[in-house]
């Protein structure tokens, strides 16, 4: 594939490729300089002022294309975490995780994780609570040309291989896992995604792992049409994991979907859905719990009664499922608007939700809302509206560790660029801009930011993603639109299994290397 994407950790949006660049420009210096070819980026910056203090490339040995996914931070706050999928010496991806020194961007160990098959993707990193382990997962094709869950356990500190454990569902169809989580004890690991099933179709399946050993514990699937599990969190006490995605109710018609598990044996302790007003397509993208444990929040994009998507935030008890409330919002170009990500601050006393929304006299914008967790109210909005003045797509949120800031990172056209990493900081109270940094790569093609982090002591914030070291038309580079998840880059046709919307063809669908799977008409 043409192109060079990298994996970028910065206190702002300044991204950093792996291992190749460190920078330290002043705040708000806009580039910065690499290498020639295209790499997963990281870089850091103090969180105070948006300052970037280093920036990290990664090649992988391909020389090709490297996509940054997933990243995590140390519970010390000494090392950061990226991982996602990068090009070897065939055509084919595998696992690339990579550790970085967070204070001098230096690169401490990389692994990678080769499977049966062809293609490996990984999608989603957790670090232990005490720090020693991390844990990768995504999808591998096993030796029979389809792809399963694989779940990789690494040294925190060397990078080796601790345990690979893969999930083959019943009729070893295409199983995709797209969101892992660690149990506060650090006993437990818990991955979510997609089965295959007979008749083609897809069930939720969560599987947990003892995180010692690898050893499966317990699966658990959900659903009866074709369902997709984005997102998976576990309670502060352990006692609870939480599933959320979408999940088809009939034709045209697909619901939110959060499901309750006991995590010692998988039982199911309750299912809530939620179909919006307009009946047709609902599709959750992220979950958070607050700290106390009370209450459990999902977000994504819903289609409402005006024909239009909106964002849609429900909260449920955590115990019961039981609603506590719903709140919507619909962007001022009152058309298609979509959360792709959702923060908890660390008091429990608000909810941040972000993503992408259509303005009145903009294409689309990031939208940032913030909600008072008790009750749904709104206690304030902001938009970003890139130098572009065209689709800005907010991938990522955070929060500082006091609570006092949030932080947003995604894509965003610029002037006289095509997409730029775009990190933003508010005021949590208020919503106050605090500073805007923006990344433009060394090639001035794409940067797309798919993930950020936070140090424990709130000085730095992390943001990677992938980069291009060259221009490629957007038509040819990928279809600009919503994903609940992240957007996928579909270069020369390839993709990843993420849902999508495109306004091209107002569908929503889950990409694979290998084909697509049913298509889903939202209008």
């Amino acid at each position: 594939m043409v192109g060079c994407f990298r994996w970028a950790t910065s206190v702002f949006v300044s991204l950093a490729t792996f291992g190749v660049l460190s920078v330290h420009p002043a705040a708000g210096d806009p580039g910065g300089s690499a290498g020639s070819r295209v790499a997963p980026r990281i870089s850091a910056g103090p969180a105070t002022l948006g300052a970037r203090l280093w920036v990290r490339r990664y090649n992988g040995s391909g020389n090709d294309y490297d996509v940054a996914n997933a990243l995590g931070v140390s519970p010390d706050g000494s090392t950061v975490f990226v991982t996602g999928e990068s090009i070897a010496s065939t055509d084919f991806p595998d696992y690339a995780t990579v550790a970085y020194g967070a204070s001098t961007g230096s690169r401490l160990w990389v692994s990678r994780y080769k499977g049966p098959g062809s293609s490996d993707v990984a999608d989603a990193l957790g670090v232990a609570p005490d720090g020693s382990t991390v844990f990768v997962t995504g999808y591998s094709n096993g030796s029979g040309g389809f792809p399963d869950y694989a779940t990789v356990a690494y040294d925190a500190s060397t990078g080796t291989q601790l345990w690979v454990s893969r999930y083959n569902g019943a009729i070893n169809g295409f199983d995709y896992a797209h969101a892992l989580g660690v149990s506060p004890d650090g006993s437990k690991v818990f991955v979510t995604g997609q089965v295959q099933r007979s008749g083609g179709h897809f069930d939720y399946a969560t599987v947990a792992y003892d995180a010692s050993t690898g050893t499966q514990l317990w699966v658990s699937q959900y659903g009866k049409q074709d369902n997709v599990a984005n997102a998976l969190g576990v309670s502060p006490d352990g006692s609870t994991v939480f599933v959320t995605g979408w999940s088809q109710k009939s034709i045209g018609v697909v619901d939110y979907a959060t499901v309750a598990y006991d995590p010692s044996t998988g039982t199911q302790l309750w299912v809530r859905r939620y179909n919006g007003p307009g009946n047709s397509t609902d599709l959750a993208s992220a979950l958070g719990v607050s700290p106390d444990g009370s209450k459990v929040f999902v977000t994504g994009y819903s289609w409402g009664s005006t024909g239009s998507a909106d964002y849609a935030t429900v909260a449920y008890d955590a115990s019961t499922g039981a609603s506590l409330w719903v709140r919507r919002y619909n962007g001022p170009g009152n058309a298609t608007d979509g959360a792709t990500a959702l923060g908890v601050t660390p008091d429990g006393s608000a909810v941040l939700v972000t993503g992408s929304s259509t303005g009145s006299t903009s294409s689309k914008d990031f939208a940032t809302v913030a909600y008072n967790s008790s009750n749904g109210a709104s206690l304030w909005v902001r938009r970003y509206n890139g130098p572009g003045n065209g689709d800005d797509q907010a991938n990522a949120v955070g929060v500082s560790p006091d609570g006092s800031k949030v932080f947003v990172t995604g894509q965003s056209p610029g002037t006289t660029s095509f997409n730029d990493y775009a990190t933003v900081a508010y005021d949590a109270s208020t919503g106050a801009s605090l500073w805007v940094r923006r990344y433009n790569g060394p090639g001035n093609g794409d940067d797309f930011a798919n993930a950020l982090g936070v140090s424990p002591d709130g000085s730095t914030v992390f943001v990677t993603g992938e980069s291009l070291l060259w221009p490629i038309a957007p038509s040819n580079s990928r279809t600009d639109g919503l994903r609940p998840g992240r957007l996928v880059s579909a270069l020369g046709g390839g993709g990843r299994p993420r849902p999508r919307y495109r306004e091209g063809t107002r569908s929503v669908q889950r990409l694979s290397f290998a084909r697509p799977a049913p298509e889903l008409s939202v209008a």
